[in-house]
This record gives structure tokens, C-alpha cells and sequence, in this order.
């Protein structure tokens, strides 16, 4: 708007402008202008120059007296503390020149005019010349500040994020970091502000395990500090990029509502304001209890969010970090974005991971972060004092972590923190010092003790695990460059969403089972026939707990099918475009009466093993319509959302008339096979399967090998039985004749044959027997597969 020395507008900023006036600056500025035109919405604004605070330090006489404070830091005759005290009173005791003082009081009314709001709030945020670079992200050190009013309460603001450039954890971070101070300049956005009724944080990839294919937005209720702090446990989305071009498709793959129990919004006129001299007008609330229960987001707002954090990559060809606020008339917009500097700067070649060896009681779950396991005393600290007196490698606990506790954390084995997402402070700065953490516990601080000894995991999916006592763990890297071609196709079985996203670098054919039953138990948690027959649950406190679970849902049933739909789709999207066979429920009767509700719709039966579960169930009166409700949710994740490479398995077939039966339950739901690609594969764990593979072959596209199933029934061994245990053996000659003539008919009838049992995640060698019958692919779990791929490789050059 103006051509003001000390000011620079949006619209004529770029990534170019970096050292005139930072990055963040520079990137909001870049948005605004190449964005735009994609429906990116990016509030206005200016940014006073790097040129400006240099200015501002030589006006004022500051610069020598600044240096004589560092020397005495460096020569350690003065604190960290008294040194970034003293820099920052002679930085807040300076005076704007007439000039810069006319230059920015006029382009504030300038914006106010823009916008035609007289007065008009402004977001004031710092922006370091060496802040958001793609190879040192320096996040956090600077201050910002919001609904700021008026030309005079803009001027300390400004006056306030210069004295943060060095705030204590801002001038160790640089020396950290080898940057010299005097080369770091500042300069200050001032932005519209959005009335946010809701914002966060989202990532072009997934934190955690660094899977390059999604967008992971976090959500709150009113401003996005509350997320960035770790204040409040967020709202969790996540969407598959890949389909996010493609408008006849919805692929959001997550949804998880977090307890949100505070939020922070500007003050009105009826509360009781405690302003601080620089004007700052906000304050944290307690949320509803129906705010609490209820998405911050819909689907579609998910979408256009997701498709805007698309856009921004593709522009800055990096995955990105971007703040977004949604205002009180639905509009949503971009506040910031910055290049992610962790995961995205891993070496992809070799994938670590870890494993416990042995189970322990757990005292408390949260949000993993690191996907990594660490032992130690814990340590509780409730404010970040000397960091002399925390313990090296001790846990630390603490209810938040801001940029003041860096040093503290730096001394931790690992971190667990009361409140947070995965995109809080703690968070970021657990992965960014590879530290092992778990986030948003809420009950941390209550049943964890100093000095008790426990162990932390985040290597089991996306909930992580405080466990009594120091349990035993093994790390394994694995180089991803060194793994043998096989012909012989190797892939993984699954059993949780989240696990499969931390196995995607594997160069593996797919996914060999992916278990629904494990889904239904440990997300649905509710009996798919409760759900349609709510009125047969009579137990008051049972129907309480399924009405707060569907309560979000128009329907009960709705909520089973878009759980089991997400979880399920979410599992494709780890291996995309490459096979994943998702097995139908498969629990025992006893293991479906533990679930809510399941009392009401389940028999006793004596031997449940050998009864009502697998193919039986899915034609059948008692459970016809809950399958038909897990044929909607594969249907769902299949057309609705994208994934066409999910393969449907039936497990414990007994006939081919059953086969028949499950056949036509299926097409009644709308999966028929050979329509969309749509392939249908059976177990082979029931002799039958063996004796009649021909008729079977004929149904079916495939065969997968259960052998713990196979081996309990040829041998006649309970496969539970302790006393038989050394019997049970899918090595044994009766098992492996079997094998061999199953694979032997499927490939006559030119019928893919896997295999999906233990057997080859427990004996490795069994590998070479399955490759030497031709086998098409071995499925095992994630942490055998390495160790399998060298026999399988072995087996194939074996001249025998």
C-alpha cells in the first residue's frame, strides 16, 4: 500500500524477502499472493523490516551495551537469566524514531481501513530472520501477541517481540545452534485478526512416523494456543492426500475427539479483565461439557483444510506446519506456515524400531510421540527451575512444557506430560530431541510417584503406555537398502491403524491380514447388534456408555460402520496402491459377549473355538445384519473414500454351500465380486478347505493359510493347551502335506495362495518350506519380516 521503509504489505512479500523480514513474514507474505488465487484464505497485513529493529538498536545506543552483556555470558561472569534480563530492559526502554513510530501507526490505520473496521484487532507476531528455515525451525523462541487495539498498545507490542529475541531460551537456542546473535534480526507481522471459535495445528505428514501420503490436523475450541501449548487434549483428523484431487471422494481416515476442557478466547466486555502493560485481552475457559463431547470440525471443513495444506506443500515442495483459525461465521483461513524440519529430514534408508520384551501393568495411556521405548525414575516437576537439579535420564512428568523447559527435556530419557496432543510444544520438542514421550495422560501427576522406576512406549501404535517397573525392550535398525529381491512376495500382517502407519518405509507387496475383530474391540467397543437393537440392552450403565460413544451420530449404527469405514481405510492408505486383505469379524462367541451389549445377542456355548464365529455368523439370523453393517464400512472405505486396493477374506469356511451363503449376504450389502475390482478371499484353516479347494477355488480369488487354526485342527490339538503346547507345530509332516496341496490346487485354478499365521513370524526356517511349494506371499508380523526376508531370499537360490 505504501512504499514506508520500515514497512513491507503482504502482497508485495515473498520467499525472497527472508532477510528483510523473516521467515514467517516472508511466508505469510508468499501465501497471500501465489495462494490466493487457490482459495487459500491468508488474513492481511505489513511487516515492519529487519532494516527497522537494526534501526531501532543503533537509535537507541544499544548495540555495544547489548554486547558487553553477551561477552559476560560468554566468559561466564553473568547468568543466562541476568543477561537476558538486562538485553531485554534496554531493548523495552528504547524509543521508535518519528519516523518508524508515523510509518507504523499509519499502515495500521491503513489495515484498519482495508478492512473497514475502525480499531481493528491485530495479531502482532515475531518473525526472526533465522526462524522457519527448512534445516532449523527455531519455533517458539520469539513471542506473539494477540487482539492488540490502537496505535499506541501496537507500538509496545512491537517493543515486546523486539526485547523477545532474546528471551533466555532464544539467546541458548542460537548459541546452540551456532548462530551468531548480531547476525538475527526481527521483524513484526501485524495481521487481521481472526475471532477464532476454533484453530490448530496440521502437518503434510504424520508426525509420528513420518508417512508422507496424509494431512494430521489438530482442532480446539477458540484460539490455536491451546493446541500449540499442550493446554488441551485436541481433536484428531486425518486425511489421505493422494485423493484429496479427486472431488467425488472423501478420504478422511481419522476422526478422534479429544476432551478439549479449556479454551482460550479474547475478553468481552462482562469479564474481568487482566490486561498486562503490553494490552494483550484474552482468557482461558472452561469448556462445555457439550463442547467437550462435540467435533470441532466436520468432514467437509477437514477436506477444504486438508486440499488448502495440499496447495501450501505443493507450493513450498516441503511437507509444511501450518496454523489455521476458523472465525464466527464459518470462514476458515491460514495463519502461518512454516517448513516441518523433523521427520521430513529423516534418513528413509533406515527404519528403526523398538519392542517389548516382556508386559507390565499399565499405570496410565496417552498420545505416543517418538515411536520409540525409555526407562527411568520419575522425575516431577511442576515449573522450570534449575535444570542443574533434574536428574539426567530421568522421566520427566509435568502437567505442560513450554519453550522454557528445552533444557530440562534435554536431560530426560523421556517425557510424559498430563495434557497435549501430537502437535503440542511438548510434542514437537520430544521428536525434535528424539526423545520417547506420552502426551495428554490426564491422570500422570496422580499415579505417577517421584523416584518410581517405570518405562514409557510409544511403539505400539498411536496410544502410548506408562508401565510399572523397568521393562526390558529392544531396539532393532534396519537398513532398508540391504534387503534381498525375493520373487516370492512378502508382506505384513496388521492389527491397529495407527501401527500400520509406523511400518510404511518396508518395502513390502502390502498387507497379508488385517484383523477387524481388533478394531471392533478396541475402537467400536460396542456389539455391532446393540447398535441396531438398542432397546434388548437393559443394563442402564451398559446404555449409558453405548448412547455416550454414538452420541455424535445420527444414527447408532452409523457410528460402527464410519469407525470401522476410517480404521479400515486407514490401513490401505499405509500401503496404497498395493493389496491389503481385510479379514470379516472373526471372535469367538465368548469374545463377542465382552463386548457392550454382547450379553444380550451371544450363547454360552462349551466350546466356542469350534462354534458359532467366522462364515457362520454372517448368513445367520442372530448376527445376518451386524455383518452386513462390516460389508457397509468395507463398501464405504472402498467407493467412498478411494481405497480399491482393499481385498475382503472370509475366515473358518466350512462348506462351499456356506460359502454360497456368505456370497449372497455379501452382494444384499452391495460387495460383489469382480464388481469394482471388488477380489474375495477364504481362509484355509479348516481340512475341508484343503479337500475341497477345487470348489473353493471356485468361489473365491485367493486362499490365505491360517496355521494356527490348520495345525489345532489336523493334529487334534487344543492350540491353547499348555500341556500339549510341544505337539503344536505347523512344522509337523501332516500340516505341511496339507499346505502343499492347497497351493497345489489354487495355482491349477490360477487362485493366489499366502499365508498369514504365526508359523513364519515364530520359525523363520518354516519359510523355506512355503517358498519351496511355490507360495505366492508370506505374511508376517512387522518386526519378523526382516529376519524372514534372508530365508526366503536363501530358499529361492536353493538349488533343492
Amino acid at each position: 500500500m505504501t512504499a514506508d521503509t520500515a514497512i513491507k504489505w503482504f502482497d508485495e512479500l515473498g520467499l525472497e524477502n527472508i532477510e528483510a523480514v523473516g521467515g514467517k513474514n516472508a511466508s505469510l507474505g508468499e501465501m497471500y499472493q501465489q495462494l490466493e488465487q487457490q482459495g487459500v484464505a491468508v488474513p492481511y497485513g505489513f511487516a515492519t523490516t529487519a532494516q527497522a529493529f537494526r534501526d531501532y538498536l543503533a537509535d537507541n545506543e544499544i548495540l555495544e551495551p547489548m554486547r558487553k552483556q553477551l561477552a559476560k555470558l560468554d566468559a561466564r561472569k553473568q547468568s543466562l537469566a541476568k543477561t537476558g534480563d538486562n538485553i531485554r530492559t534496554l531493548i523495552r526502554e528504547g524509543e521508535f524514531s518519528p519516523s518508524q513510530r508515523d510509518q507504523i501507526v499509519r499502515s495500521y490505520q491503513q489495515l484498519c481501513d482495508h478492512a473497514k473496521i475502525p480499531d481493528m484487532p491485530v495479531a502482532v507476531r515475531s518473525s526472526a530472520t533465522a526462524e522457519d528455515l527448512p534445516q532449523a525451525s527455531f519455533a517458539g523462541q520469539q513471542e506473539s501477541f494477540l487482539n492488540i487495539r490502537g496505535g499506541d498498545a501496537l507500538l509496545e507490542a512491537c517493543r515486546e517481540c523486539y526485547a523477545s529475541l532474546y528471551t533466555d531460551r532464544a539467546i541458548a537456542y542460537r548459541e546452540e545452534n551456532h548462530f551468531p546473535h548480531e547476525q538475527v534480526a526481527l521483524s513484526v507481522g501485524v495481521q487481521q485478526m481472526v475471532e477464532a471459535s476454533a484453530a490448530g495445528v496440521m502437518f503434510t505428514l504424520d508426525t509420528e512416523s513420518g508417512f508422507p501420503d496424509v494431512v494430521l490436523i489438530n482442532a480446539a475450541w477458540g484460539l490455536g494456543e491451546t493446541v500449540v501449548k499442550g493446554s488441551v487434549n485436541p481433536d484428531r483428523y486425518m486425511a489421505y492426500k493422494p485423493f484429496l484431487d479427486n472431488p467425488d471422494l472423501a478420504p478422511v481416515i481419522e476422526s478422534t475427539i479429544g476432551t478439549k476442557l479449556y479454551k482460550m478466547r479474547y475478553t468481552g466486555p462482562d469479564d474481568h479483565k487482566k490486561k498486562s502493560s503490553r494490552g494483550a485481552a484474552t482468557i482461558t475457559v472452561d469448556t462445555t461439557a457439550e463442547e467437550q463431547r462435540r467435533r470441532v470440525l466436520s468432514d467437509a471443513e477437514v477436506l477444504q483444510l486438508s486440499r488448502w495444506a495440499l496447495a501450501i506443500e505443493r507450493h513450498y515442495q516441503r511437507p509444511m506446519d501450518i496454523e489455521w483459525a476458523r472465525d464466527g461465521d464459518g470462514q476458515l483461513f491460514i495463519l502461518q506456515a512454516r517448513p516441518e524440519t523433523i521427520e521430513s529430514q529423516k534418513d528413509r534408508d533406515v527404519m528403526v524400531s523398538y519392542k517389548l520384551n516382556e508386559s507390565g501393568k499399565i499405570l496410565a495411556e496417552g498420545a505416543s510421540v517418538g515411536s520409540a521405548i525409555a526407562s527411568g525414575p520419575v522425575c516431577i516437576v511442576h515449573e522450570p527451575g534449575d535444570v542443574e537439579h533434574f536428574p539426567e535420564n530421568a522421566i520427566l512428568v509435568t502437567e505442560r512444557t513450554d519453550p522454557d523447559w528445552v533444557p530440562i527435556m534435554r536431560r530426560a530419557a523421556g517425557i510424559v506430560t498430563n495434557s497435549g496432543g501430537t502437535t503440542s510444544h511438548a510434542a514437537i520438542v520430544s521428536r525434535e530431541l528424539k526423545k520417547p514421550a506420552v502426551v495428554g495422560c490426564g491422570n500422570a501427576l496422580d499415579v505417577l510417584h517421584k523416584d518410581m522406576e517405570i518405562t514409557i512406549s510409544g511403539a505400539e501404535g498411536a496410544t502410548g503406555r506408562i508401565y510399572e517397573g523397568l521393562l526390558d525392550f529392544e531396539k532393532e535398525t534396519i537398513s532398508l537398502a540391504d534387503l534381498p529381491d525375493t520373487r516370492t512376495e512378502l508382506m505384513i500382517n496388521a492389527a491397529l491403524p495407527d501401527g500400520a502407519l509406523q511400518w510404511w518405509q518396508l518395502p513390502v507387496a502390502g498387507i497379508g491380514l488385517t484383523r477387524i475383530e481388533f478394531i471392533i474391540s478396541s475402537q467400536i467397543r460396542v456389539h455391532p447388534m446393540a447398535l441396531i437393537n438398542p432397546e434388548k440392552v437393559t443394563d442402564k450403565d451398559v446404555a449409558k456408555k453405548i448412547s455416550e460413544l454414538t452420541a455424535e451420530f445420527e444414527q447408532p449404527t452409523d457410528y460402527f460402520v464410519q469407525t470401522l469405514a476410517r480404521s479400515v481405510a486407514k490401513i490401505a492408505a499405509s500401503q496404497y496402491p498395493r493389496p491389503v486383505i481385510v479379514r470379516m469379524s472373526d471372535f469367538k462367541s465368548n469374545e463377542y459377549r465382552g463386548l457392550l451389549g454382547g450379553k444380550y445377542f451371544e450363547h454360552q456355548e462349551e466350546n466356542p473355538m469350534l462354534g458359532f464365529r467366522g462364515a457362520s455368523r454372517y448368513y445367520h439370523p442372530l448376527y445376518r445384519e451386524g455383518f452386513q453393517l462390516e460389508c457397509q464400512a468395507i463398501r464405504q472405505a472402498r467407493e467412498a473414500m478411494g481405497f480399491d486396493n482393499i481385498i475382503v477374506m472370509i475366515p473358518f469356511c466350512r462348506t462351499p454351500g456356506e460359502a454360497d451363503k456368505v456370497l449372497e449376504t455379501m452382494a444384499e450389502a452391495g460387495l460383489i465380486r469382480g464388481e469394482r475390482g471388488l477380489q474375495i478371499y477364504v481362509m484355509c484353516e479348516i481340512p475341508s478347505n484343503i479337500i475341497l479347494a477345487d470348489e473353493f477355488a471356485r468361489r473365491f480369488d485367493g486362499f490365505s493359510i491360517g496355521s494356527n487354526d490348520l495345525t489345532q485342527l489336523i493334529l487334534g490339538i487344543d492350540r491353547d493347551s499348555s500341556l500339549l503346547k510341544e505337539l503344536f507345530d505347523a512344522r509337523d509332516e501332516a500340516v505341511k502335506r496339507a499346505i502343499a496341496e492347497v497351493i497345489r490346487v489354487a495355482h491349477k485354478y490360477k487362485r493366489k495362495v499366502g499365508i498369514c499365521g504365526q508359523a513364519p513370524s515364530d520359525h523363520p526356517e518354516f519359510s523355506e518350506f512355503l517358498v519351496g511349494c511355490g507360495i505366492d506371499s508370506i505374511s508376517l508380523n512387522p518386526d519378523s519380516v526382516a529376519k524372514a526376508w534372508d530365508y526366503v531370499a536363501a530358499a529361492e537360490k536353493s538349488p533343492g
